[in-house]
């Protein structure tokens, strides 16, 4: 066997969210795979074990390895958003447990904004909600490439396949009007752990793949279509060493690569003052690199001396984003104070901000209904189409195009709350 072979098998982190209606299983879910992968210490499964049994339950309750605050456990639902991490050993994962109550909207945005997949559970005996309609336009707005519709609880249908495929038909209709393309169907029990992992028993009817296959294979983030190249500036480093005069004219500009790569020598522009230069040297713990790649946090030394500062992005000359003082974006309002039109607001966008007001509302989503209604002033958990001045420009470019750069947040210059979550259309 050569030393290529022997190498390990690595498919990249993979984000995930898994959200639904109310007690359809998704808690029970992300224990199964926790448990079915082995991927629980020992004193943690103990502990759940004895919370069971304290319950006057025959098998383990395994939703309690997500729901994790008192209040979660004493109603026997999801409140926060639940972050778990586990591997398989041919690939890392984030799970993100969403709740489904439709007053923790907010909650749900934020855990969907850095998801890669969706899995959408669907109770059989109930078939599409409108909480998975709510859930599903969510996804959809936050532009999580993957949906994976798993109708849960079969057993409670005695796995009966014309009970899957109607629920199945149903969510196409649905998913056809918004607009969903890439959307994968799975029958499971995650009770009893039929196609989460093992494959089960009980539904031979269906030859698919499981859950754990589907994911194993799902693609990771930043490798489905060619990013332009996104600096943002997070510190500009100066060393201050009069022994070592070698870093007397050292200039780095620290930060994390939001999106694309970038290679010594290329010509690349400093926003927002427009200068050109090229890469003199990447650097990584002292060390030069051939090259940054997404996600990867790095200090850029460039040719010629530029006067740049936290807030500024560097972007390949070939390759500039949008320079703007006015953004339209889709808002989804966090704070329980209604947004009010005639304040002043902070955007902070990637490292930079600008302080920024409320032009127009152009209009408000009903996401139970998927009907837009006029609006002019948005409380919590609203998501609106609006338009915003700053005073400041930012470096943007669509949300459906670039994650890192077409989103934003809005805070509350008295409190310094973030208020607001928008991605830019």
């Amino acid at each position: 066997m050569s030393a290529i072979e022997k190498l390990p098998v690595d498919n990249g982190l993979l984000r995930f969210l898994t959200c639904g209606s109310v007690d359809d299983g998704k808690s029970t879910l992300i224990g199964r795979l926790l448990f079915d992968t082995k991927a629980i210490l020992a004193d943690t499964l103990h502990a759940i074990e004895r919370t069971s049994q304290k319950r006057g339950m025959e098998a383990v309750d395994l939703s309690l390895l997500t729901d994790g605050l008192q209040a979660e456990r004493e109603q026997g639902i999801t409140i926060d958003v639940a972050y778990r991490y586990f591997t398989t050993g041919t690939r890392k994962y984030i799970i993100a447990d969403a709740p489904g109550h439709e007053q923790y909207t907010r909650n749900m945005v934020t855990a969907a904004s850095t998801a890669n997949l969706a899995i959408i559970l669907i109770d059989a005996r109930k078939g599409v909600l409108t909480q998975t309609r709510r859930h599903s336009y969510l996804a959809h707005l936050v532009n999580i490439p993957h949906v994976v519709v798993a109708v849960n609880k079969m057993d409670l249908v005695d796995y009966a396949q014309d009970t899957y495929e109607k629920i199945k038909a149903d969510y196409l209709a649905f998913a056809a009007k918004l607009g969903i393309d890439d959307v994968r169907f799975i029958p499971m029990s995650a009770l009893n752990g039929d196609m989460v992992v093992e494959r089960g028993e009980r539904l031979d009817w269906y030859d698919g793949p499981t859950l754990l296959d589907i994911l194993e294979t799902a693609p990771a983030a930043h490798t489905e279509h060619v990013e332009k190249f996104r600096f943002p500036v997070q510190f500009v480093c100066r060393p201050q060493d009069s022994a070592n005069p070698e870093l007397h004219d050292y200039r780095g500009f620290m930060g994390r690569v939001e999106s694309g790569e970038l290679t010594s020598g290329e010509a690349v522009t400093v926003l927002p003052s427009g200068r050109e230069t090229r890469v003199k040297a990447i650097e990584l713990y002292g060390e030069r690199l051939p090259r940054a790649v997404s996600e990867q946090s790095v200090t850029i030394l460039l040719e010629d001396e530029i006067d740049i500062s936290r807030g500024d992005m560097i972007v390949k000359s070939s390759e500039l984003p949008n320079v703007t003082k006015q953004i339209d974006a889709m808002l989804c309002w966090l704070s329980e104070t209604p947004l009010d039109p005639r304040r002043k607001y902070i955007v902070r966008h990637t490292t930079r901000e600008s302080k920024a007001m409320l032009a127009g509302i152009d209009h408000r989503m009903d996401i139970n209904t998927m009907e837009r209604q006029p609006a002019e002033k948005l409380a919590m958990n609203d998501i609106a189409r609006v338009t915003i001045k700053l005073a400041q420009p930012l470096f943007t470019d669509p949300y459906s195009e670039n994650r890192g750069t077409g989103a934003f947040i809005v805070i509350d210059e008295s409190t310094n709350n973030t208020v607001g979550a928008g991605m830019i259309v």
